[in-house]
């Protein structure tokens, strides 16, 4: 309610006559934030609530798969730097960013071309032998084409492809299957509050006595709560 009233008050303020005063930095950023209204609508539609939480879930597993290719970028860094740290100019590589001389730059450089970025254009670079190159400077080796596409098959197709497969396989987990763990899970919580709620209205929903556990279970539904037999005598806890 705030945000709406001062940006509504923003919309009679000349923001560039405000460019000296920290009051206008902060205008101009409150008024970028206004696209986070959209985030608004997950809170109403379940269907948006439900995606933004199996993908949630997914992030533990693209985590593992991320580990794995800076992992592999690693390792190709190192051969990089074995095969072409004496290359110092050419199409792509200059001799103060884009080059092999360290690992550093190495492993930046390889992960610019991750994309598939000019990848081609580096390879021929780093393609020229002797006496088609300047030793020191365009020199590399006759190794190049498959290093570069060794490397654009392994990390555009295989780990890309890794990445989707692992994001399909969460969504049919936890989105797709009609009986998908974040479904039940919303369900049963539903059910915990109504009972909750009835159980302990007289403390205001706060807290509830010892003595009042064994109804708390028994207003719930199995399996979340106990199983009652039908003469409702004895309490089946499983």
């Amino acid at each position: 309610m705030v945000s709406s009233v001062f940006d509504f008050a923003l919309e009679f303020v000349d923001l560039e006559s405000m460019k000296g005063f920290p009051i206008g930095n902060v205008a101009k950023v409150l008024r970028v934030l206004r696209v986070s209204r959209v985030l608004r609508l997950a809170g109403k539609n379940k269907n948006l609530q439900a995606l933004i939480q199996t993908i949630t879930m997914s992030v533990g597993a693209l985590v593992n798969v991320l580990g794995l290719v800076l992992l592999i970028l690693f390792m190709f860094a190192v051969l990089g730097v074995f095969f072409f740290n004496e290359l110092t100019d050419g199409e792509v590589i200059d001799p103060e960013y884009k080059n092999f001389k360290d690992f550093g730059s190495a492993y930046l450089l390889l992960f610019a071309i991750a994309t598939g970025e000019d990848w081609n254009k580096l390879m021929f670079d780093c393609v020229d032998t002797p006496p088609d190159c300047v030793e020191g400077e365009t020199c590399g080796t006759g190794f190049a084409a498959a290093f570069y596409i060794m490397f654009i098959l392994v990390i555009t197709h295989i780990m890309l492809n890794l990445f989707i497969l692992v994001i399909i396989q969460q969504f049919e987990t936890y989105y797709v299957n009609p009986d998908n763990p974040i479904k039940t899970f919303t369900e049963n919580f539903d059910v915990f509050h109504e009972c909750w709620v009835k159980v302990t209205d007289k403390f205001h929903c706060i807290k509830m006595k010892e003595r009042q556990l064994v109804d708390f279970f028994k207003e719930m539904p199995y399996p979340i709560g106990m199983k009652v037999q039908a003469d409702e005598t004895r309490i089946i806890s499983d």
